[in-house]
């Protein structure tokens, strides 16, 4: 089990959604949970489950979304990028690419 927050300076936002996905993470002890803070609008989170293996996207975002949804809006509106792979998308993908070497923000 991992979760993560890979903020520059950590983030209590980040920080209370990392602590809402535990639900998700009893369930799925192989997945890997990170997030960051983008910019001050910004927050990017990544799952990587091998769990995810088999399902289509919408399978996939159903189960997080209802998660995410209990979070205060304040919170829950700053989530702009949701990334659900599998470890092997995590190779193929340029948006996982990107969550590993974040282009600076210009906000």
């Amino acid at each position: 089990m991992a979760r993560r927050d890979l903020s520059a300076q950590p983030d209590g936002q980040v920080h209370q959604i990392l602590d809402l996905l535990t639900a998700y993470e009893r369930l799925h002890p192989q997945a890997q949970i990170e997030g960051r803070r983008h910019n001050p609008v910004s927050i990017r989170l990544r799952i990587i489950d091998p769990d995810f293996q088999g399902m289509d996207r919408i399978a996939r975002e159903s189960a997080i979304w209802k998660l995410l949804h209990q979070l205060p809006e304040e919170v829950f509106v700053n989530i702009t990028m949701l990334l659900l792979l599998t470890p092997e998308e995590t190779a193929h993908s340029l948006a996982s690419q990107e969550f590993d070497h974040p282009i600076p923000s210009r906000v």
